[in-house]
C-alpha cells in the first residue's frame, strides 16, 4: 500500500488537467475517445449526457456524504478497498482488470480520489480522464507522455505504509 504523506497533500489540490466549470462544455470532444471517470457525480453527469465511460471509478460518496447514484449500465463491476489517502494494490489491480474489459465500473470501499494517478499510468495513450473538482467543475486530462510523467512525479510523493 502507498500512502500520501501530509506534507505532499497540497500538490493534489492543483487540478491534474484542464478545469472546466461545466461537464456539458466538454461532452462533444469526448464522443470519439475512450473516457475514464473518477467520482460519483462526474460519472453520473457524463452518463446523463449520453456518454458511457470505458471505466468509471466511484465510492458511493460525494464530498464525504453518501451518494446513491450508483450506475447500472456497466456489465462488469469490480470492487476494491482503498482507505483515504492511499493507493492500494487492490485498487490498482481492480483498475487493470476494468481497463482490460470495458465498459466496467470499479466500486471502491474507502476513497477513490487518488485513482486518477494509477489510471493515468495504465489507460491507453490518447484516452481522457475526467474527475470532479468540488465546487469548481470537472477536470479533463488527455493522457499523453506528459500526463504520464506528471502522474509518475505525483506517485513519487507516496511512501509505503499501512
Amino acid at each position: 500500500m502507498l500512502r500520501l504523506p501530509d506534507h505532499c497533500r497540497h500538490l493534489f489540490r492543483v487540478p491534474f488537467g484542464r478545469l472546466e466549470p461545466d461537464i456539458g462544455a466538454v461532452v462533444a470532444e469526448l464522443r470519439e475517445t475512450a473516457v475514464y471517470t473518477v467520482g460519483d457525480i462526474v460519472t453520473h453527469n457524463l452518463l446523463a449526457h449520453g456518454v458511457t465511460p470505458a471505466v468509471a471509478v466511484i465510492d458511493g460518496h460525494t464530498m464525504r456524504k453518501p451518494c446513491k447514484r450508483i450506475p447500472t449500465v456497466f456489465p462488469r463491476v469490480f470492487r476494491a478497498r482503498n482507505p483515504a489517502g492511499t493507493i492500494t494494490p487492490e485498487l490498482t489491480g481492480a483498475l487493470r482488470e476494468a481497463i482490460a474489459s470495458p465498459p466496467s465500473l470499479v466500486v471502491v470501499e474507502g476513497e477513490e480520489d487518488l485513482a486518477v494517478i494509477p489510471l493515468a499510468l495504465e489507460v491507453p495513450q490518447g484516452s481522457v480522464i475526467l474527475y470532479g473538482q468540488p465546487g469548481e467543475g470537472v477536470v479533463i486530462r488527455v493522457i499523453d507522455d506528459r500526463a504520464r510523467e506528471d502522474a509518475r512525479r505525483l506517485l513519487a510523493c507516496f511512501v509505503p505504509g499501512p
